[in-house]
């Protein structure tokens, strides 16, 4: 061969996916996301990808993974996969070292054809992970493990354009498509405004949508604007089954959603990471978006920006003050639920698992005294939380893995141990988190708990709260053990006068002058999150944002500007509400 070829597949380029998914949710520490094999037990089909080679001969294999349970020291690798090569598997295994994501040797191998087959073919179903892999001509190179080192590296070797593509100018570009999001964008999209909406999965709906099952809360449509909320209302799911095997994608109407927003004229870009924010001094320029399928980035410019990220993505990117708890603060879950087959079902001893055999947890005493069909209602519910005491950002797939290990040691124990649910078995678990908090964006108020209790009356009051301040905390019954790493909470609730009207000035940036939020990342204390943070309260925000951002084009305003000398317009739009198309 007579230069250096390197031969680079992202785990997104994969023609057919197979039983493998893409797993994005961690893009913004790893720079890329990576193929999950989720099979719960079961190994998943294979990954395939057809590749083309200048040349046969001998390359080095390389496969960027990583052992996912080393970070506990947990005996066994239950990661573990192969690839093959035209059918034909190397004789490494990856997945089984190293707790950092790295690049596996997989040795010299042989490539027959200028075209072959890359399989990737997983050997447990225990979420076994593959970032990319690499062919390389020189079989002395060693490829950058992370960084801005391998971000370049990535681009280079895939020819990517160095600039994004230019996809247009927005009155109000929304990033995040949960419920605040949506709404923030039909609202303002209702009103007149050109709207693109950037959401980095494949559906909309964040912890509301198929992927990640979890119900609405709070209320909507209260006096004296009780206007506010018609988009929310319309969003409403005609079913509810909030736990068991009955809490199935279809019923999060994920086609409704998506159809509001095509109905009321916004762009949506799905499928897109915001990686980047344009900002001159205080105000944001544009923000640059990457797909996470094939990694082809776009720019957004936009008179106004909402960050609905849940994270404050766009903020932390444009420098926007923030807050964030690192101890003590709420973690996430990922719902499961098991299903009755009718015949028996063996599931694998997991030692690499949260080994639970004379542990309790929820739903275990109720299912070792008869009780199975009751008990399944407390498997995989909202309380088997993770990372309480983790950074919510930087350890997110850690957290993640966290609930995984406590889902499969209690499948374990069950199955294994106490020989109950013979005729079940693991039937769904989102591999997307639900997320409750993280970072919180500073406003020109920050809303607290004092605020709450006594009932603090503020001009701009806009939103009303449905719920009262509930915060996550790990359940002291179940947390011996696993400090550190408790997996079940308990939720402490305060009460307070409620309805209690959210002002304003909690959904704009104090120090980016153009940047709106809405969800879980808004303008608010730790304690004052527990009240705010359900999606019928976020959904509310959004709609506000909407209105807001409308006032800002009509007047040449930011959004202070909506407060200091339009707070009674904003009002005027609030008691007419944005229930319909205008």
């Amino acid at each position: 061969m007579n230069s250096n070829v390197n031969i680079f597949i992202e785990a997104e380029s994969f023609d057919h996916l197979g039983g493998w998914v893409i797993d994005q949710q961690f893009m913004d520490i790893m720079g890329s996301p990576f193929l999950l094999a989720h099979g719960l037990g079961n190994p998943v089909e294979d990954a395939v990808t057809k590749v083309s080679f200048p040349e046969a001969g001998k390359y080095r294999l390389w496969v960027h993974t990583r052992d996912w349970v080393a970070p506990w020291k947990a005996p066994g690798t239950p990661g573990k996969f192969q690839v093959l090569i035209d059918d034909k598997s190397v004789d490494t295994i990856f997945g089984t070292e190293g707790s950092e994501w790295h690049w596996q040797d997989g040795g010299v191998v042989d490539i027959p054809d200028k075209e072959v087959k890359i399989s990737l073919r997983d050997m447990t179903g225990f979420e076994g992970r593959c970032d990319a892999i690499l062919f390389c001509s020189d079989a002395d190179f060693t490829p950058p493990d992370s960084g801005e080192e391998l971000k370049t590296f990535r681009i280079k070797s895939l020819d990517l354009p160095e600039k994004p593509e230019d996809v247009g100018e927005f009155d109000l570009v929304v990033i995040g498509a949960g419920i605040a999001g949506i709404c923030s964008a039909i609202s303002a999209a209702r009103l007149g405004l050109n709207v693109a909406l950037v959401q980095d999965r494949p559906v909309v709906g964040g912890n509301n949508s198929s992927e990640v099952r979890v119900w609405l809360g709070g209320e909507r449509n209260c006096e004296p604007y009780s206007r506010v909320g018609d988009i929310v209302a319309q969003l409403e799911q005609a079913q509810k089954a909030h736990y068991g095997p009955d809490n199935v994608g279809e019923i999060y109407e994920d086609e409704k959603k998506m159809g509001l927003l095509e109905e009321a004229g916004v762009k949506i870009f799905t499928d897109y990471r915001v990686n980047q924010a344009e900002v001159n001094s205080d105000h944001i320029n544009a923000v640059v978006a990457q797909n996470v399928l094939n990694a082809r980035r776009i720019r957004c410019k936009g008179k106004l920006f909402a960050d609905c990220t849940g994270d404050a993505a766009v903020g932390f990117l444009a420098g926007a003050d923030y807050e964030i708890t690192l101890k003590g603060h709420m973690g996430r879950c990922n719902n499961w639920n098991v299903k009755d087959t009718g015949e028996p079902v063996e599931f694998p001893l997991c030692p690499w698992a949260y080994d639970l055999s004379n542990k309790p947890f929820p739903g275990r005493s109720k299912a070792s005294n008869g009780f199975e069909r009751q008990a399944i209602k407390e498997l995989g519910g909202w309380y088997w939380e993770s990372g309480f005491d983790h950074d919510p950002i930087k350890d997110g797939e850690y957290i993640r893995d966290n609930n995984f290990r406590a889902m499969y040691g209690a499948w374990d124990a069950l199955k294994n141990v106490d020989k109950v649910y013979p005729t079940y078995k693991l039937n769904w678990c989102a591999y997307v988190s639900g997320m409750r908090e993280s970072r919180r964006l500073l406003g020109d108020v920050i809303l607290t708990k004092d605020h709450l209790m006594n009932s603090h009356v503020f001009p701009d009051g806009c939103l009303p709260t449905g719920w009262d301040i509930d915060l996550h905390v790990p359940h002291k019954e179940y947390k011996h053990g696993f400090m550190g790493n408790e997996f079940i909470s308990e939720a402490i609730f305060t009460k307070y006068p409620r309805p209690y009207w959210v002002p304003y000035r909690t959904l704009y940036s104090r120090n980016i002058d153009n940047l709106f939020m809405a969800g879980r990342n808004v303008s608010v204390t730790h304690e004052a999150l527990g009240a705010v943070r359900v999606m019928r309260t976020g959904g509310l925000m959004g709609e506000i944002v909407g209105m807001a951002a409308y006032l800002c084009k009509e007047h040449d305003k930011n959004p202070r500007g909506i407060y200091e000398d339009h707070l009674s317009d904003l009002k005027n739009i609030m008691k007419e509400g944005v229930g319909k198309r205008r």
